[in-house]
């Protein structure tokens, strides 16, 4: 079952796809049949660079429900474990 479930939005940072950095300007977040993943239903992050006169490249990840829910609580633990000072945005 597809359940075209999307959020997209901005975002501001860099990716590593190979030996080379990107920026990355843009994300999809959705849950759907992965591409890759050995999984029937996957939460997908797709990462883009769609900044003016870059042709959009992209760097995906497709994660079980389970490591989804385990990694958005790990980066909420490192965001409330980061010094107030230095986090920024």
């Amino acid at each position: 079952m597809c359940t075209y479930l999307t959020e997209r939005l901005a975002v501001e940072g860099s990716a590593k796809s190979g030996e080379r950095w990107t920026p990355v300007s843009s994300s999809s977040v959705y849950f759907d049949h992965p591409v890759h993943a050995n999984a029937e239903h996957s939460v997908n992050l797709d990462f883009f660079d769609n900044r003016e006169g870059v042709p959009a490249r992209r760097v995906a990840l497709e994660l079980t429900p389970g490591a989804a829910r385990e990694l958005a609580a790990a980066i909420e633990r490192v965001l409330a474990s980061a010094p107030a000072e230095i986090l920024a945005g």
